[in-house]
């Protein structure tokens, strides 16, 4: 699994990497972007920070996450994803959760 998450190098594209109990493990690296807000009706939403860091911005505010670190949003939450400078994340959702609307147009089926 290391070695797969290495190879990710583009930016903005979700490399899938795994399956796990009808859940999708994804890898993107991401720079300079704020997604618009979205909410996930049917399944939760983990982000795990490999590298970076990044702002989670809920109706609530602001929530940091560093590296190192995770977040889980619960279905039915606002969100979205505030990133200014590059960093690397593991997301983990029920398959069928991201689409083009809800991860800035470049996930692909």
């Amino acid at each position: 699994m290391r070695s797969a998450v290495n190879l990710v190098d583009k930016l903005y594209v979700y490399d899938k990497i795994g399956q796990l109990n009808g859940h999708i493990l994804s890898v993107v690296n991401v720079e300079n972007r704020t997604l618009d807000f979205h909410i996930h009706e049917c399944s939760d939403e983990l982000f795990y920070v490999i590298e970076g860091r990044f702002h989670l911005e809920t109706d609530e505010g602001l929530i940091e996450v560093n590296e190192g670190e995770f977040i889980i949003v619960p279905k039915g939450i606002r969100h979205r994803p505030v990133v200014k400078n590059l960093t690397r994340f593991l997301m983990i959702e029920l398959e069928g959760t991201l689409n083009k609307e809800n991860s800035g147009d470049l996930y692909e089926d």
